[in-house]
C-alpha cells in the first residue's frame, strides 16, 4: 500500500482484508456504518413489541426456499443435516408456540449461488407479526429499509404495483393471459436456451432483463399479487386468476425483500412440498423429507404476514457498491 493511494489492488483487499482495513479508511468506515445499522434494526423493531429469537443452523429438513443446501454428518447420531437455507420455518413454530411478533438475524447458507449480488453464506432478517396481512407489512418494510438508508444521508420514495400492472408497464405483455410464445417473444434480443425452461422462468427472465433494470435508484418499488406459482409458503386469493399473496420489495433494479400472507392450511401445504420435491427430484437436487413437524403446527399457526430481508444487499445499497464482497468483512471466495 502507499500512503497517498492506500491499498488499490482489488485482489489483494478482498484476499487480505487486515490490510485493506489498515489502509483505506472507506473500507474501515462500512463496518462502522454496519453496526449502526445493526443497532437501528433492533431498535426499530423492539418499539414495535417484536422479540428477538434464535433458531438453529443445523435443520433434519432444509425448507423455506428451492435454494439448494449443503449437507453436513453429525457423526454421534450417525445421521445427515443440512445448513438451513431460511429461517422461516423455525419462526413459523414460535408463533404457534404463542407469540404474536418475533424477529431473527441469522447467517443462512445456499449451495451454488455465488457472484456480485451473492454469496454462499450470507445475514437474513425475518420478522413475523400476527393479525397483519402483506399489505400492512409493506409499509413497516419500507419504513425500515427508509431508515437504514436515511443512516447515509439517502432517501427513497415508495411506489406500490401489482405483478399485473408491472408487466404491462414495462413489457407491454399480461403475464397471466400471455401463452409462453408471446413472454419468448417480449425478450426481444435476449436470447436463451430454452431446453427445461417453464412458464415461469420466461417471466423471471423478463422481470430480470427488461423490468428490473429500468427501476430507479431513488424508489423503493413493491410488487405485489404473484402468480400463484411462485409462491409456495403464501396463501392464494381465489379468482381469475388465483393471486399468490405475496409482495417483493426493490431498491433501484436489486430485490431486498420478500414477504407473505402466510398460508396456515397444512393440507395445502403438504401438496406444495410434494410437488417441490417432484421438481428437485427433475432437477437432480438434494431430496429431503416433507417437514411434518411444520405440517403438524400449522392448523394452530394464527392468522399472519412475514417477510425476508437479505441485509448483505441492503448494505450494498447503502453503501452504493454493486459487489457483496465490499460489505462482508471476508467473502467466500477470498476467505
Amino acid at each position: 500500500p502507499t500512503e497517498h493511494f492506500g491499498l488499490q489492488d482489488e485482489e489483494e483487499r478482498l484476499r487480505r482484508r487486515y490490510l485493506d482495513l489498515l489502509s483505506n479508511p472507506e473500507t474501515r468506515d462500512i463496518f462502522i456504518k454496519k453496526n449502526r445499522f445493526w443497532q437501528t434494526v433492533r431498535t426499530f423493531l423492539a418499539e414495535r413489541g417484536y422479540l428477538e429469537v434464535q433458531t438453529p443452523v443445523l435443520e433434519h429438513i432444509p425448507g423455506g426456499a428451492e435454494a439448494e443446501p449443503f449437507v453436513t454428518h453429525h457423526n454421534a447420531l450417525d445421521q445427515d443435516f443440512y445448513l438451513r437455507i431460511s429461517l422461516e420455518l423455525s419462526l413459523k413454530r414460535l408463533l404457534v408456540g404463542g407469540y404474536e411478533r418475533v424477529f431473527e438475524i441469522g447467517r443462512v447458507f445456499r449451495n451454488g449461488e455465488a457472484g456480485g449480488r451473492h454469496n454462499p453464506e450470507f445475514t437474513m432478517l425475518e420478522w413475523y407479526r400476527v393479525g397483519w396481512d402483506h399489505h400492512r407489512l409493506v409499509q413497516e418494510t419500507a419504513e425500515l429499509v427508509g431508515q437504514a438508508l436515511a443512516l447515509v444521508g439517502r432517501s427513497a420514495t415508495l411506489r406500490v404495483l401489482s405483478y399485473r400492472e408491472l408487466f404491462q408497464q414495462y413489457v407491454g405483455v399480461d403475464p397471466f393471459d400471455a401463452d409462453e410464445a408471446a413472454l419468448r417473444a417480449a425478450l426481444g434480443e435476449v436470447h436463451i436456451d430454452p431446453v427445461g425452461l417453464t412458464r415461469d422462468d420466461w417471466l423471471d427472465l423478463l422481470m430480470t432483463h427488461h423490468i428490473q433494470p429500468h427501476f430507479d435508484d431513488a424508489v423503493m418499488t413493491v410488487v405485489h399479487d404473484w402468480p400463484a406459482s411462485q409462491a409456495a409458503l403464501a396463501r392464494i386469493r381465489a379468482g381469475t386468476p388465483p393471486l399468490a399473496e405475496r409482495f417483493e420489495l426493490y431498491l433501484g433494479a436489486v430485490e431486498l425483500a420478500n414477504g407473505y400472507h402466510e398460508l396456515n392450511d397444512a393440507q395445502e401445504q403438504r401438496a406444495r412440498f410434494q410437488r417441490d420435491l417432484q421438481r428437485r427430484h427433475e432437477r437432480g437436487q438434494v431430496q429431503p423429507s416433507v417437514d411434518e413437524a411444520l405440517l403438524s403446527a400449522l392448523p394452530s399457526m394464527p392468522a399472519c404476514a412475514g417477510v425476508a430481508v437479505g441485509v448483505d444487499r441492503l448494505l450494498m445499497a447503502m453503501n452504493r457498491t454493486p459487489r457483496i464482497a465490499d460489505v462482508l468483512a471476508y467473502d467466500f471466495a477470498h476467505a
